[in-house]
Parts: C-alpha cells; structure tokens; sequence
C-alpha cells in the first residue's frame, strides 16, 4: 500500500482531545512558518496551504509565501514500500472541512463547463512524488474520505510507485501519461503518471475526470470537492516547493464535440449486455440481512478495477461489507474492488458480501452494471 487515508490522524486526535490541530489564520501578507502537525493558512484570499503531516510525528515545516509554499526542515522518514510522511500542499475546494474562501466546491461534475489549473514547481533531493490531487466523492461531502483520488504524478524521485497496478497508457493534454490503477482499503485511486519530470504546467483539470468517469470510476452525478498540488515525501525533501498554483472551476453546461450528443448526467451508455453475470443470495431475519454477490467476467477483455451499480426495490440499508468498497445513496449502491480482487480476466469471477438492515421486506437488488455495462443475472 502506498497510502494511507490523509488527515485521517487529525481526526483521531480531534476525537481524543489532543490540543488543536489546524492553525486558523487570515490571508498571508508575509511569509507564514507552519511546524503544526496539520498547521494551515490562507494566501491569496483564495487558497489553502496545509502542512499536513499526517504519516509522522518528526517534524516537518513549510514556509508559505503569497503564491505557495516551501518545505524548510522534514526531520521524518519512511520506508519506500509503504505511506509516504506527509501531504505538504496547497488547494481549492474543501479537506476535512477546511474550506478555501469562497470556493464553489463541492460541484457536480455534469455542471462543470471548464476546470483548468496551472502549478509551477520547485524540485530538491530526496524521495519523494510532485503529486496534484483531484478528489471526487458521490455526495457533495466536505469533510471525510472521498471514493475516487485522481492523482498526476509530475514527477517522482527514488524507488516509489503508485497505489496498484499499470493498466496502460493513455493521453492527456498533449502528453503521454502511465496509468495505474488501485486502492487504499479506504478509497479507490487512479494515478497518471509522467514519464519524466515537468515542472510547470498549465492545464485542463477536466480532462482527467472526463477520462476517469470514461473508464467507469465516476458518473456525471458525482461532485468534485477539491483540487490540491503539493509532494509525498518518503526522506528528506528539504527545498521542494510550489512556486506558484492557481485553479478555477467553471459552473455551466459541459462542452460537446461537433456532432456528439453531451455525456450522460448518471451512468455511461452501457456498452452492451452481457459483459458481465451477476448472482445474488440473501439471508434474512426480523429486519436484518447479509447478501453475497459474485460477479462474473463475461466479456471478451480483462476488467482492471471494477465498480458494481445495483438498485434496492425496498428500503434496504447497507451497514458494513467485506471484500469491496460499498457506498450507497438513497436505493441507489455502488461497490468497488479493494486490492486484492480488482482485476477479472475473462471468464473470471469474485465475490463480496454485506450486512444490512430492511423494513420487513428484502427484495433482490436490481440494474446491476459492471463499469457502466448492463449485467445479467
């Protein structure tokens, strides 16, 4: 595993009552020192600069300037098989709460018309990632864990690599990018990585979602809740720093291609039945349940990382699962692939399970869809 949950600690120690954690501080007018654990302020009236070291106790600070952030001293260091020390970076939108002024996140991705971005990098030694960070969520949440990291990998130094596996290689924005995909046990993270270093960018943000939902991780109906940029270092990283960030999200109709009709505000199109098998057992009590599902590969190509769409007829309610990420809103539920069982050659087939609650009915799930695709059962 290559990450742990971020700020997931802050959490812990706000729940145990361990002295403040965030540093609330008004627009940075001079250079800001930040040592806190998970220390942040504000620059530009517009952004958040978090020092965020949620996978260490050495200290580690940043010294933020009116247009980013610098790591000064990072005493920490962690073994380049497992979490990096921390997530010094700076971001728009909302993280465990912390809100940019002003911000319009959370948004519904099918009312994003533009979303672009430009980072200015400063590199260092050590062993560490320049990772810019997309967060999407189903519900417009701003606080806890997202389901979908996007993270672009800028650059990387030292014997690290990505949550997960390669599954290809794709373009975006004039440029060549290896995909991996994976998961934490917490949330499901892609991962665009950049063959060689760059240092500055100016981009469109949208067109890294567009590519994940088009692979079947989000929908339309899911929201973007923050776009942050900063490094994972693993040792040293004293210098690495953002010269600069800027990051603007656009409410209005998406953009279409000539000729094309606009993406689907839920779902996509299914591209064709029978690329998967769905079957289902329930075993029920009073006003409990658990059910098994296992799902089959149909289909003639190997499914790297799947996401599993069922209905509830009737009021059922999910408690807790094993073996996949399970989320649900309303009737509506989603499972994910945790680590072990993300993949599914043709012909192969997993399974997962959870326990729930019902009403004194407990009907079968319905619409089941494996990336998008409808499934039969």
């Amino acid at each position: 595993m290559r990450r742990s949950i971020r700020a997931i600690a802050a959490a812990g120690l706000l729940l145990t009552g361990t002295v403040a954690v965030v540093v609330a501080a008004g627009p940075a007018q001079a250079d800001v020192r930040i040592c806190e654990q998970f220390g942040s302020t504000t620059i530009q009236g517009r952004y958040v600069v978090q020092n965020n070291r949620w996978g260490s106790n050495a200290e580690q600070c940043i010294n933020v300037t009116n247009t980013g952030f610098s790591i000064v001293s990072q005493q920490g260091s962690a073994a380049t098989n497992g979490a990096p020390l921390s997530y010094p970076s700076v971001f728009f939108g909302c993280h465990y709460t912390n809100c940019s002024p002003g911000t319009n996140l959370p948004l519904q991705v099918s009312q994003i018309s533009s979303a672009t971005s430009s980072i200015n990098y400063a590199y260092a030694g050590g062993t560490f990632n320049a990772s810019y960070d997309i967060w999407l969520d189903p519900t417009p949440r701003r606080d806890g864990v997202n389901q979908q990291e996007i993270m672009i990998w800028f650059n990387r130094q030292g014997p690290i690599q990505p949550i997960g596996s390669v599954v290809g290689n794709t373009n975006i924005g004039g440029r060549t990018w290896e995909v991996w995909r994976g998961s934490n046990g917490s949330n499901n993270v892609i991962s665009y990585v950049a063959p060689s270093a760059i240092s500055s960018w100016s981009f469109s943000v949208l067109d890294f979602i567009n590519d994940t939902r088009n692979r079947g991780l989000i929908n339309n109906s899911w929201y973007l809740t923050s776009i942050q940029a900063g490094f994972e270092p693993w040792n040293g990283g004293t210098g690495l720093g953002v010269n600069s960030f800027s990051a603007a999200v656009n409410q209005g109709t998406p953009p279409t291609t000539p000729g094309t009709s606009p993406p689907p505000a839920t779902t996509p199109p299914p591209s064709g039945s029978g690329a998967c098998r769905v079957a289902y057992t329930a075993n029920s009590w009073n006003n409990g349940f658990t059910g098994n599902v296992t799902v089959t590969n149909t289909g003639s190509g190997t499914v790297n990382g799947w996401t599993l769409g069922f209905t509830f007829p009737s009021g059922q309610q999910i408690t807790n699962a094993w073996n996949a990420t399970v989320s649900q809103s309303g009737s509506s539920v989603t499972a994910r692939n945790v680590g072990h069982n993300g993949t599914l050659a043709p012909g192969a087939n997993t399974s997962f399970g959870f326990q729930g609650t019902h009403g004194g009915t407990n009907q079968s799930p319905t619409g089941w869809t494996l990336n998008g695709s409808a499934c039969t059962t």
